[in-house]
């Protein structure tokens, strides 16, 4: 049992290695999932039009993933403001995604990315928690170590320095 533990851990870090990040200037990847109604989200089209956040979390209802959704949340009305589409992504179900939405009241949807398709086509590791702004359809900015409680605070952070310039 152990050694099936180091393998998953081995192979987890490994994958961040050997999986492509998709880099500044790259089209949204074309991709779809289910959100946290089970309803099916193409995230290449939503990406295609105004300015969208997609931000990845390990796993719903834990400790550093609540302050990551919530502090999203709890920044919504400045992020709609300015007209930020948010999509949350983890690799849990979409029941578990629901629960973790109605439980703090989110008001964006949460994509239940169980078969690693969103993860891949961003070139990431299902445990790490990323952050991506994209333009028209077009990756602006990237944070891929991205904060717990002060995820909002830096994303406003970078669309302001991408507006002054």
């Amino acid at each position: 049992m152990k050694i099936s533990l180091i393998f998953i851990m081995i192979f987890s870090l490994l994958s961040n290695f050997l999986s492509a990040e998709i880099e500044l200037g790259t089209a949204a990847p074309k991709v779809s999932a289910l959100d946290q109604k089970g309803e099916t989200v193409d995230l290449g089209a939503a990406l295609g039009e105004g300015t969208a956040l997609v931000f990845f979390y390990p796993k719903a209802l834990t400790g550093g993933c609540t302050k990551q959704v919530c502090s999203i949340r709890d920044n919504w009305d400045e992020l709609k403001d300015r007209g930020v589409k948010v999509f949350g992504v983890s690799s849990d179900t979409t029941d578990l995604q629901k629960e973790f939405s109605d439980r703090y009241e989110l008001p964006f949807q949460l994509i239940a990315d169980s078969e690693q398709a969103v993860s891949k086509a961003f070139g990431k590791n299902r445990w790490s928690r990323q952050a991506y702004l994209f333009k028209d359809g077009v990756l602006i900015w990237r944070d891929l170590k991205a904060s717990t409680s002060k995820q909002a605070e830096d994303v406003i952070e970078a669309l302001d320095a991408l507006k002054a310039k």
